[in-house]
């Protein structure tokens, strides 16, 4: 006879197992790529709900023969494995490759792809992780994208402890905005090769594509002209403060010029003119009326210098600086910088900037320049890159040209979080990570639409910053909601939804040893 007390114990005692195994396999299976806290935020994302684990035998393969691609893949590679600890290896394929792998495939269309498509497709199934795009620089943007999916222990330099899961599923990815870029001021304070390639490595870990370097200022000139040597060597030998100071030499330049190529970054050197200009003026004293040279300057006035806009050594001089420094730069674009030059009389102003657009685009360049230039008489293709003055802005769109947005009040990483910060100035405000993310670059401006717009860039100027520490507290958190502002679409791009977002992406901030402002409007949270 059956023993029924012992039965139902027995049976509930197994109901429960299985239930108890099944919530085990539930909850180890399951997987939500859509709550993936990605910067900037994917136009598209469909989750699957399972996981591809990255494992030891895992490696990456390249459809075709392409240098570039195999390039690419090598980058993936080493920065995956100085972390796993995997031996991955980089191998080219004509077909799609077994299960467990990475596979880096060429879209349909990349036969009729632009240079400006950098839009890719990152399709993430329990067996395989396959990108796709049209153009390097996709393959690039999508690669940022597989690091943020992955723990983020995944960027540690050290060998770390799996496991190493990715939620599946299918992200569809594009920019708004074709150039989305920082600048960084090596003038005011100058920094090594080394800290200037660290700074290009935050800028490409969130898809920005340009590097906007400052070369020229009242207190240095930081790059080397063969043809006025001494502009590096005498006008570069201080910074604000009285310290050592420093330049690039041309091979130096052109190593930083690579080093960001190889990351779909393009470098916009910086010669600024006729104003901000102490540094070239002390070093040659034919550039000043008085024909005598000035002194070092070491402070941070604005406003007081500028060359000399009647004498014809002048613009050879400029011809001279531009021919050498278009010949290392393959960018399409030189800045002439153009601001703040109170000591230039108006009427000395409008033909000196005609004159200078002539001279940049006789060496196969395009012109930025500090939408203080809309006063003069624009060439086609200038862009004029706002930062205060809006009237500027629309008399710039007036004449044809597009905006570069960088409003001082919005997007100058230089700007305090709030008074407590001891770095940086306030002359244009406070800019919490709140402010510096709730802004539209197609509505900034009435007036100015998005078509133009050609796109955004936060500006570090450093007359406070002395090393890359300071950089870092400065930049982060709030240079990756400029990225966001760059690349993903306005229509879904929310403060309160996004500061989740950035609170999570704390853990990767440590793990890149990254100084950054624990501001009190982000939930910080380590993922886990």
């Amino acid at each position: 006879m059956i023993n029924r007390k012992k039965y139902f114990a027995t049976a509930a005692l197994l109901v429960f197992v299985v239930l108890l195994n099944h919530d085990a396999l539930s909850a180890k299976s399951h997987s939500d790529l859509s709550g993936a806290s990605i910067i900037p935020k994917p136009v598209s994302i469909t989750a699957t709900g399972d996981y591809f684990v990255l494992k030891p035998q895992c490696d990456i393969y390249i459809q075709g023969q392409s240098e570039e691609l195999k390039q690419i893949g090598q980058y993936l590679a080493d920065k995956l494995k100085q972390s796993t600890g995997f031996a991955i290896d980089v191998i080219t394929t004509d077909k799609a490759p077994k299960h467990g792998n990475i596979f880096l495939k060429l879209a349909d269309n990349s036969a009729n792809s632009k240079p400006e498509d950098e839009g890719y497709e990152l399709t993430i199934t329990g067996g395989m992780v396959l990108l796709s795009a049209v153009n390097p620089a996709g393959f690039f943007h999508g690669i940022q994208t597989l690091r943020q999916l992955l723990p983020a222990r995944i960027e540690m330099a050290s060998k770390q402890a799996g496991p190493w899961k990715i939620a599946t599923g299918t992200i569809s990815d594009y920019p708004a905005y074709v150039y989305r870029g920082a600048m960084l001021d090596v003038s005011r304070h100058f920094f090594s090769v080394q800290d200037v390639k660290r700074f290009i490595e935050f800028l490409a870990c969130y898809k920005m594509n340009f590097l906007h370097l400052h070369l020229s200022d009242d207190q240095g000139w930081r790059i080397e002209i063969k043809s006025w040597p001494d502009l590096a060597k005498h006008g570069g030998s201080t910074q604000v403060g009285g310290g050592q100071g420093g330049y690039y030499t041309q091979e130096q330049y052109s190593d930083i010029v690579n080093y960001a190529k190889q990351r779909y970054i393009t470098i916009v050197p910086e010669i600024d003119m006729p104003g901000h200009t102490n540094a070239a003026l002390a070093s040659y004293p034919e550039l000043n009326c008085s024909g005598k040279a000035t002194e070092l300057y070491t402070g941070t006035n604005v406003g007081f210098s500028t060359l000399c806009t009647n004498l014809d050594v002048t613009y050879k001089f400029i011809d001279d600086v531009v021919r050498e420094l278009a010949a290392i730069t393959p960018g399409p674009y030189i800045h002439i910088g153009g601001d703040e030059s109170h000591s230039t009389k108006r009427e000395d102003y409008i033909p000196f900037i005609n004159k200078v657009q002539d001279i940049v685009i006789s060496h196969g360049k395009k012109i930025i320049g500090w939408d203080d230039i809309a006063i003069a008489s624009l060439k086609p293709g200038v862009v004029a890159q706002h930062w205060a003055n809006v009237k500027n802005a629309v008399k710039a769109v007036d004449q044809g040209a597009r905006i570069l947005m960088s409003p001082a009040n919005k997007a100058y990483l230089d700007m305090k979080y709030d008074k407590s910060t001891t770095l940086g100035l306030h002359w244009a405000g406070y800019i919490e990570v709140d402010s510096a993310y709730i802004w539209d670059p197609a509505t900034l401006i009435p007036g100015v639409g998005k078509e133009s717009v050609l796109g955004i860039e936060a500006a570090l100027w450093t007359e406070t910053i002395t090393n890359i520490k300071d950089i870092e507290y400065m930049v982060f958190p709030r240079l990756p909601g400029y990225a966001e502002i760059g690349w993903s679409p306005s229509s879904g791009r929310n403060w309160d939804e996004y500061k989740i977002r950035l609170g999570k992406q704390e853990e990767r901030f440590k793990a890149m040893d990254i100084n950054y402002y624990p501001s009190q409007k982000v939930p910080w949270q380590e993922a886990r």
